[in-house]
């Protein structure tokens, strides 16, 4: 038997790394649930052959940890994963510590503008995840390779 996942939507973005989403405790909410932002849209597979519509796929945008359940329906989740840098002329020579011209491994962020990942505030415009997301509990691994 499958366990149902908790499913609701971005509700607000708070900052550059957190948002509320319109689950909670009622909804068996705990801090620490992981959730996946999808694309409101998704995409639509057609047989190659018959052109015929055998489902929508979704689309995941990124994964967020719940920090705090809020109140019945609310809770607020960040993200948290580290997005790997490229490593420097000196690193890749010289196998040293040393950064020439690389990128340091940095925290993700909602922001599309790599420029204003520094920004604490974020509008819905700069951000590529929106009010009104799809949020989907996920358990495993099935959406790490792709957000």
């Amino acid at each position: 038997m499958t366990e149902k996942m908790i499913e609701g939507q971005v509700a607000a973005l708070l900052n550059k790394r957190e948002l509320a989403l319109t689950v909670g405790e009622a909804d068996g909410v705990t801090p620490g649930m992981r959730f996946v932002v999808l694309n409101s849209k998704g995409v639509g597979i057609r047989h190659p052959e018959t052109n015929e519509l055998l489902g929508d796929v979704p689309v995941p945008k990124t994964i967020v940890k719940v920090t705090r359940v809020q109140g019945a329906h609310l809770s607020i989740a960040r993200t948290f994963r580290t997005i790997p840098g490229k490593p420097g002329l000196a690193d890749v020579l010289m196998r040293t510590n040393t950064s020439f011209a690389g990128t340091p491994d940095r925290v993700e962020t909602l922001a599309i503008d790599p420029s204003k990942a520094d920004l604490v505030e974020i509008d819905d415009e700069d951000s590529y995840v929106k009010r009104g997301d799809p949020v989907i509990q996920t358990t495993g691994d099935e959406y790490d390779q792709y957000a």
